[in-house]
């Protein structure tokens, strides 16, 4: 993990920050205590059950949150990108382990010093509270993907979250950005790789999508793939 400086107001991102919330000469106070910090893919940010000291805003990039079951199997519970907020924890530790998908930026806040800021800034704990509540709804959605939903729903459901992602982020959603591995996705959806593979070339054959490559998909039938994934 390399450190680097950054400049907050040229953070391209800001807006979307949970910093947003602070105006003007606010900001330094909260500077003071973040680290900007950058992680290579596939390196770990931080491992389940660890000591929950610090909490990321993530400026660049994507993470994946998993946790291990008792068997050795591993269930990705969500993707976090750049404006998401990482760490939270209503305990003392961890509740999974975080880990960067690709090279990854993010803002690192110690949690004491942050929850300190809490009492001067009520609008930076609120600003918080939201993404909490954003949290709690993506994992009330990853619950609907692996109980209800069949493989063909979950992989549209899955591409519309990662296009819709990128609208957020005031990006072109058309043509989708797939930085996770096949692996990565099946293990998010609850599916098999080669589930995930033969459900992406039926797409591909109905004219849903276009596979542009392995990271790129192009979501050319909008209305189907919306369609899809609401089971019409």
């Amino acid at each position: 993990m390399a450190v680097r400086p950054q400049l907050c107001e040229a953070c391209s991102i800001k807006d979307l920050t949970f910093c947003s919330s602070l105006h003007g000469a606010e900001h330094d106070h909260l500077r003071q205590i973040l680290t900007h910090v950058q992680f290579d893919g596939h390196n770990t940010i931080f491992h389940e059950a660890e000591d929950a000291d610090y909490v990321f805003n993530i400026t660049s990039g994507s993470v994946k949150l998993y946790k291990l079951l008792g068997d050795g199997r591993r269930q990705i519970t969500g993707f976090l990108f750049a404006g998401d907020f990482l760490g939270l924890a209503l305990n003392t530790n961890y509740r999974y382990t975080a880990e960067a998908v690709e090279p990854v930026t993010a803002c690192r806040f110690p949690r004491q010093k942050l929850e300190k800021l809490f009492d001067d800034f009520p609008q930076l704990e609120k600003r918080m509270l939201g993404m909490a509540v954003d949290e709690l709804a993506a994992a009330q959605d990853q619950m609907l993907l692996l109980g209800r939903k069949t493989a063909k729903e979950k992989v549209a459901s899955f591409l519309l979250m990662l296009a819709r992602r990128q609208e957020h982020r005031g990006e072109d959603s058309d043509m989708i950005s797939i930085p996770m591995s096949r692996s990565d996705i099946a293990d998010y959806l609850g599916l098999t790789i080669e589930t995930v593979s033969r459900t992406l070339t039926q797409l591909r054959k109905e004219a849903t999508i276009s596979l542009k490559d392995n990271r790129h998909i192009e979501a050319v039938g909008r209305e189907m793939l919306e369609d899809l994934a609401e089971g019409l």
